[in-house]
């Protein structure tokens, strides 16, 4: 369950920034005013694994240096897990310290890139009362969401705000058709488990092509964004700077659930072909059961129980049939309805291949392949050791013959 619990996580904390906010003290701005975004690179925690965008802003007369994260959220409220789990989980727009800022940033050796905005004192002044603005209690709060609304997004929508339509960024994707679960499978290449969790519980909406402007959603493409924005025709970005290098190494993982899930279809092959091993036939058929019946439960809740817009529509309950949770003690006995039952659990799966192939929603497929096998003998063995359901006659069709 505690991997359950991480999958969740994976949706709500991705790019959070701090935990619990802290309190700065608030300076008006002087001549020697700059702004600039903040790029951090990914880190090893889970919540970490996207990176993370910040706004700098300093003035060299008065001495201010800080930061404005829209990456906050507060983890003592006292509904923070009901809210986690439903998706209704507050951010807010904190500012703190640049040294706070940077201190998590070194700690956990992840690198940090500045780029300082080409701007005038006007529209300088413009972008930080809009920061000001946001940061009121009023509007400081935001119902976040991984793929459309987080510190990324909330960076990458100032600058049409404030600038206007003269304001635009330039190209990052090219000509390039890629889906966002795409990019998100490229992020979590290294974390198995991880990326496979995501996968199972996001549902169709993540295999849509990325705009330029969607893909802003990942802190590196909002930085990539403004490497040849313009406003006024002119580079919106004067200079670009490493603050801090990034010290860490990914280091290459077995693939867990893949070997696990070779080594339950291995059990699932012994159990059906060795007729000395009923009693793991037995077992083997109520884990599969129970465990992709459970799944499909929690993908159900998460499509029309939650507020996560990118759960909705996930065609992964196919396959990992709800029902399958009170089958898995209901299979020992011999009934017409589980024959049925079978042959529509066999032509789901089939159903669920082909969405994957058309490229409707992409399955995880290497590590999938083998537990949908594993399925195909369960409801191929329920089909053919359960007689076919009875249809009954009517007094009439008896009288007659």
């Amino acid at each position: 369950m505690m991997r359950l619990f991480y999958f969740l996580l994976l949706l709500i904390l991705p790019f959070a920034g701090f935990a619990v906010a802290t309190d700065t003290v608030i300076t008006s701005p002087g001549q020697g005013l700059r702004i600039s975004i903040l790029t951090c690179g990914a880190g090893e925690e889970l919540y970490a694994s996207f990176g993370h965008t910040g706004v700098r802003v300093r003035d060299d007369r008065s001495g201010r240096d800080e930061v404005y994260n829209y990456g906050t959220f507060n983890f003592s409220d006292p509904d923070f897990y009901s809210s986690f789990v439903l998706g209704k989980l507050q951010y807010y727009l904190e500012r703190s310290s640049f040294r706070d800022f940077m201190y998590t940033y070194q700690v956990e050796k992840r690198s940090v890139k500045e780029q300082e905005l080409n701007l005038d004192s006007t529209q300088q002044q413009q972008l930080l009362q809009y920061l000001e603005t946001n940061l009121l209690p009023e509007n400081r709060y935001y119902a976040y969401d991984f793929l459309f609304d987080n510190c990324a997004t909330r960076v990458r929508d100032i600058f049409p705000a404030v600038l206007g339509p003269e304001f635009y960024f330039g190209t990052i994707l090219g000509n390039k058709p890629l889906s966002y679960r795409a990019i998100i499978n490229q992020y979590l290449a290294a974390k198995h488990w991880e990326r496979l969790g995501i996968n199972l519980l996001l549902g169709s909406k993540v295999d849509s092509v990325m705009t330029d402007d969607g893909s802003m959603f990942l802190p590196a493409f909002v930085h990539k964004g403004l490497e040849h924005a313009q406003f006024r025709k002119t580079h919106l970005v004067s200079q670009e700077r490493v603050l801090l290098a990034s010290e860490r190494v990914e280091q290459s993982r077995l693939n867990g659930p893949m070997w696990l899930m070779l080594g339950i279809l291995i059990l699932t092959v012994l159990a059906y072909l060795v007729r000395s091993f009923s009693y793991l036939k037995v077992a083997v058929r109520f884990v599969l059961l129970f465990v992709t019946g459970l799944l499909g439960c929690l993908m159900l809740f998460m499509w029309l129980g939650t507020a996560h817009q990118s759960c909705s529509n996930n065609y992964n309950i196919l396959w990992a049939i709800p029902f399958n949770l009170p089958l898995a003690f209901l299979v020992g006995k011999k009934r017409g309805w589980l024959r049925t039952y079978a042959l529509a659990g066999i032509s789901l799966i089939i159903v669920s291949l082909i969405i994957h192939l058309i490229g409707i929603q992409t399955m995880p497929l290497i590590e999938l392949s083998p537990l949908l096998i594993c399925l195909m003998y369960v409801y191929m063995d329920l089909y053919k050791n359960n007689p076919p359901a009875v249809v009954p006659v009517s007094s009439t069709e008896e009288a007659t013959s």
